[in-house]
């Protein structure tokens, strides 16, 4: 069975079958928990389509940590279900599930307190990798090990010695987040879900009090649409309430967004053979290595303004600095920040006023006959948030519906992949490649590199890097557009690959040679192209600005500035 590509022919085929049937369920959101939900109800037979807005993963799903963990705070907090859980979520995503997507990466927890605080964190991370086990798998990662300051800086040089007294390290994993939701879509794809993007949902269909449906604007073409479902589910995270509203007042769950900041910085900045982790007033800081760049992060402040595009302010910045600043040796300025980014987390809002307080486990609920919703949670455990929520379709079905079997399904790209691995310099040399751009994209495609490889074998000149953003090779351009269902420039420089966070230009030095590669595909012509490099340049200018401004106000104001992109209404071809 070939994966399922998300094509533009293959977007305008789904809108249509999803108007054209009644369907067992229709999801509303395309992040990581919807991808979830389609995935899981998908496998267990059910006819299944689903809307998103926007981009795939344009809201929180691509604006995280990119950390696939089991949350080492919340055992101070003695949640340790909480834990369990996402430490057995990990080992399987590390081990069956997306061994290509996921990856373990280390961490430096430096002890500032003599006497106490070894053994009381060294305790908490012997919980920690005990509750890692779960049945048939081991966690996937090493365990936790001790270090003198000296050895501790021998694995990360760029520590200030006066800032610490030794260390502990340990091991969790890390994903790219945007990446991740779109195998998780294509998968769900390939077991016959039907998925379409820039698809917003803006209204419901009704008989009586029961749900029957949702009406359905396409916004590339402005048409709108009305489909069937026995089942909707309400899987929009921050927007979760904004979907309540268009059935009728507020429902049984309320979602408080939470802003997390986080700084992109090239590598050779933070001299460390290991990532970080620091203890802040409220929270925790990390450094995590990720390719030729750290990300720092993150910031965990109550945020009510636009939840589209929520902008960082200088004051977020400025704290990111001055919290990574106390235990480097040399440090960090504005100067060295490529990449700016916020998301929002959807937390469940309950009696404290503390963002960083309030709950991260998730609520299912349905809050009229044929709507169920699905929030809180973390992405870690989306798998069995997803699993929760189809449960509670099930429930509502008249058929019998067999169990979530999302556990034992790899996603696309991982059947294969170890081998392919192993095979890397045959691959290399098959391909003209150097074996560099073979692991490069093996950790990004797993075994469906040989689509991307096939591209590359029909036009040769798409084995070029991109020039400006040289990590990433022009037929990953294409390869976004005929089969991961990008639509727009912002797409590809933002989600499908992360060249807007990941250098100083932000994406503006390879804007036009990345749209001239999406045209063909697309059927953009010279005068689309030109839209879409302005639409991002203003974006990237609009960004730059409100990252200049002191408060949350002031650079909302200013982030919303940058006008979202209309296409002129021409059709996909199907």
């Amino acid at each position: 069975m070939g994966t399922a590509r998300l094509g533009p022919a293959e977007r305008s085929t789904a809108l249509e079958q999803m108007a054209a049937q009644e369907l067992d369920l229709v999801v509303i959101g395309g992040g990581i928990v919807g991808a979830g939900v389609a995935l899981d109800a998908a496998t267990r037979g059910l006819s299944v389509g689903l809307l998103e807005a926007r981009d795939f993963a344009s809201g929180t799903s691509s604006r995280s940590s990119k950390l696939i963990h089991g949350g080492l705070r919340y055992l101070e907090q003695l949640n340790f279900d909480l834990v369990r859980e996402a430490l057995q979520e990990r080992a399987l995503l590390l081990q069956r599930i997306a061994p290509h997507l996921v990856r373990p990466v280390p961490f430096l927890f430096p002890l500032t307190h003599l006497g106490w605080e070894r053994p009381y964190v060294g305790a908490g991370l012997v919980m920690y990798d005990s509750l890692g086990f779960s049945f048939g798998f081991t966690r996937g990662v090493p365990g936790h090990r001790h270090l003198s300051r000296t050895r501790a800086l021998r694995l990360a040089p760029a520590l200030r010695r006066t800032a610490f007294s030794g260390a502990v390290q340990y091991w969790d994993a890390q994903v790219d987040d945007a990446r991740y939701v779109m195998t998780v879509l294509r998968t769900a794809a390939t077991y016959g879900a039907h998925v379409a993007s820039r698809a917003q949902v803006v209204g419901f269909l009704r008989e009586g009090e029961r749900v029957t449906g949702v009406r359905v604007r396409d916004l590339e073409t402005g048409t709108e649409r009305q489909v069937r479902a026995r089942q909707v589910v309400n899987a929009t995270g921050v927007w979760t309430d904004d979907i309540q509203e268009l059935v009728g007042g507020r429902g049984q769950i309320h979602v408080r967004a939470s802003k997390g900041v986080h700084l992109v910085v090239p590598r050779d900045r933070i001299h460390s053979l290991t990532g970080i982790i620091l203890r802040t007033e409220k929270s925790v800081l990390f450094v995590i290595p990720w390719g030729r760049h750290w990300i720092i992060g993150t910031t965990d402040t109550r945020w009510n303004l636009d939840r589209a595009h929520p902008a960082a302010s200088r004051s977020d910045i400025d704290y990111v600095l001055e919290h990574v600043n106390q235990v480097l040796s040399v440090p960090l300025t504005r100067d060295d920040v490529e990449g700016v980014y916020a998301g929002l987390r959807p937390l469940l809002a309950g009696e404290s006023e503390e963002t960083s307080k309030l709950s991260r486990e998730h609520v299912v609920a349905h809050p009229v006959p044929g709507l169920v919703m699905i929030a809180g949670g973390k992405y870690t455990t989306y798998r069995v948030m997803a699993r929760d929520a189809v449960d509670a379709v099930a429930h509502g079905l008249d058929q019998r519906v067999p169990p979530s079997c999302t556990d034992r399904i790899p996603l696309a790209g991982a059947e294969g992949y170890q081998a392919l691995w192993n095979s890397r310099q045959r691959l290399a040399q098959a391909s003209g490649l150097h074996v560099a751009r073979i692991e490069h994209l093996l950790q990004r495609y797993g075994s469906m590199i040989d689509e991307v490889l096939t591209l590359i074998e029909r036009d040769p000149s798409l084995a070029c890097p991109l020039s400006g953003a040289d990590d990433h090779l022009r037929a990953e351009v294409v390869y976004a557009a005929t089969h991961e269902g990008a639509r727009h420039l912002n797409d590809v420089l933002a989600r499908r690959t992360h060249i807007s966070i990941e250098t100083f230009h932000r994406g503006l030095a390879v804007a036009e040679e990345v749209a001239e590669l999406m045209a063909g595909p697309l059927s953009w012509d010279a005068e689309q192209v030109k839209r879409e490099v302005e639409y991002y340049t203003k974006r990237i200018e609009a960004e730059r600005l409100s990252q200049e401004q002191d408060t949350d106000h002031e650079a909302d104001a200013i982030r919303l500035g940058a006008p979202e992109i209309v296409p002129v209404a021409t059709p996909d071809p199907v």
